[in-house]
């Protein structure tokens, strides 16, 4: 069998706990091999499936390093290749599978319980391992391929089932492609029909087409997933005038009234209004005076009035006065109304219900204030609605009774799930529920470590471009066990392109090159365009009036 493959070292040293370590084949130079990639050891018995994690230079005579030879003498330097010099490269083996069941053909690989032996072949992964690791597309629609190995043409792909029973992060630094990421993903979520997706648009980047991010595409627009996929997808938008500019048919144009403003909501901006802690507890008196009225109440006193209004409802004058002006601010927003037509979460639910897939755009209006009020008002009030149709389908066990899973895309979610955040807001709740209730999230951020520790924990799968600080690194691998071998794969990931994925959806962490958001993709995913949309077109007219 290992005849067959390509030997790219041999097993010279190491541990299960720590690792182990590979002679390199002076065929190979050090230079060839790089952290994250995918290799296979042939062991007496078992087959082991490893990542490169560390690679460096050693010598059997540290003589031959005090007196390095010249840039003259290449001839001594190629003998003292291989033999004298050589590169030792550390391994992390993850899963085995035993011999038997690789060449019966069946069986699943598990993980990893001892070690190879001493001298045992390691050699370069083939198409064959990584899918008897990662599955394929051909097995069915639950694996969707997301990217390739490294130094592989082979795709890798994630199981979708096991990636909608948790919520999930997608994190990098600035520039790194996280709407990139964050596209194909959803793009395989709604191909494979595994959940219904609700995505807070903070910039208007996945309903309609948006700017290429890197590479050669620099400056071209890609499509976005209405575009893609039709009306599996609707596009909501806060900024009608926006979505006319851009050309853009929205579905529905989304008013919430004031009475559907909590504290609770109030109370998560505190940071973006500046409000101190007296100015929120003053707004829960104003709501056991006028209840869900309290801020239409607030909001339209006169400044001159304010002592009055906080002597009526119990308050502190200054208080009021600071809650009054911080909370006028809110009145800019165009979408917010004393009353509208039409309830914004029923229509979501209506659409949803119907397994259509809600982009919702916020324009123009796209500051961290109205991004932050909009998403914590709709999504405590679909989570109250979530809770209602469980406990019913609980009660009744009918299928049709089981709510549709619903994953809600966040991005910059530090804001959401800061230690502080987390605990008043709803997506606190959510993270925490391990869905519970049918409610799951997709946490798009640059800054892991900003985030509760509590909620990372729950983070099911975590697809992490380049990260550069230290406290960000950390913070993606809390809650991964023995994880400090992974902290170099991730430093030296590329800065386009290059992803480490690793957690439920995936068997063992994997370095992976993603694949491109092209016309390829666009194909896959079912769309037709240009001359295939033309040919299509003929063929109907075809059929519809024969060959004349």
């Amino acid at each position: 069998m290992q005849e067959l493959r390509r030997r790219v070292g041999v097993v010279v040293n190491g541990s299960l706990v720590a690792g182990l370590e590979m002679k390199l084949d002076e065929r190979y130079s050090v230079e060839d091999i790089r952290a994250g990639k995918f290799v296979v050891i042939e062991g007496e018995k078992s087959r082991f499936f490893c990542m490169v994690t560390d690679v460096r230079l050693d010598a059997t005579n540290p003589q031959v390093l005090a007196d390095p030879p010249s840039e003259e003498d290449d001839l001594i330097r190629q003998v003292l290749h291989g033999s004298a010099t050589f590169g030792t490269v550390c391994l992390r083996p993850l899963l085995m599978m035993d011999k038997d069941e690789v060449v019966a053909g069946h069986g699943d690989p598990h993980l990893v319980k001892t070690i190879p032996v001493h001298f045992s072949v390691v050699c370069e992964a083939e198409e064959e391992d990584v899918n008897q690791v990662f599955g394929s597309e051909d097995m069915g629609t639950q694996f969707f391929h997301i990217g390739r190995p490294l130094d592989m043409e082979t795709p890798i792909c994630m199981d979708l089932e096991s990636f909608v029973e948790r919520s999930n992060g997608i994190f990098g630094k600035t520039g790194t492609g996280k709407t990139f990421l964050t596209r194909l993903v959803l793009s395989g979520l709604i191909h494979s029909n595994r959940a219904v997706n609700l995505i807070y648009d903070m910039h208007s980047e996945y309903g309609w087409q948006a700017t290429q991010e890197a590479g050669n595409g620099r400056g071209s627009f890609v499509k976005g997933l209405k575009q893609l996929f039709g009306s599996r997808v609707a596009i909501f938008t806060l900024d009608p005038e926006s979505a006319r500019r851009r050309g853009i048919q929205s579905d529905f144009n989304v008013k919430i009234p004031y009475n559907q403003i909590t504290v609770e909501d109030i109370a998560s901006l505190a940071d973006e209004l500046n409000l101190n802690p007296t100015a929120v507890e003053s707004a829960y008196l104003i709501v056991n005076r006028f209840g869900r009225e309290w801020l239409s109440e607030l909001l339209k006193q006169d400044p001159k009035d304010i002592k009055d209004f906080a002597e009526h409802v119990g308050a502190h004058p200054e208080s009021i006065s600071a809650l009054h002006r911080k909370l006028k601010r809110l009145e800019k927003f165009d979408f917010l109304q004393e009353r509208v037509s039409e309830d914004t979460v029923y229509k979501i639910l209506e659409f949803v219900d119907k397994g259509v897939h809600i982009v919702l755009e916020f324009g123009q209006q796209s500051s961290f204030l109205c991004y932050m009020l909009v998403s914590n008002i709709l999504t405590r009030r679909l989570h109250d609605q979530y809770v209602m149709k469980t406990e019913r389908f609980l009660s009744t066990g009918k299928p049709q009774d089981k709510p549709k899973q619903l994953i809600i895309t966040i991005e910059e979610a530090h804001k959401f799930l800061n230690p502080t955040a987390a605990r008043q807001t709803i997506f606190g709740t959510i993270a925490r529920e391990m869905r519970k209730y049918f409610v799951s999230l997709l946490i798009v951020d640059q800054r892991p470590s900003s985030i509760d520790d509590e909620v990372l924990s729950q983070v099911g799968t975590r697809i992490t471009a380049l990260l550069s600080d230290e406290k960000d690194i950390n913070a993606v691998l809390t809650g991964v066990s023995n994880a400090n071998w992974l902290r170099s794969v991730l430093a030296s990931l590329d800065s386009k392109q290059q992803a480490l994925l690793m957690g439920h959806a995936v068997p063992m962490p994997v370095v992976i090159r993603t694949r491109d958001y092209d016309h390829v993709f666009y194909s896959a995913m079912g769309a037709v365009e240009g001359e295939a949309l033309a040919q299509k077109a003929q063929s109907n007219i075809a059929d519809l009036f024969g060959d004349r």
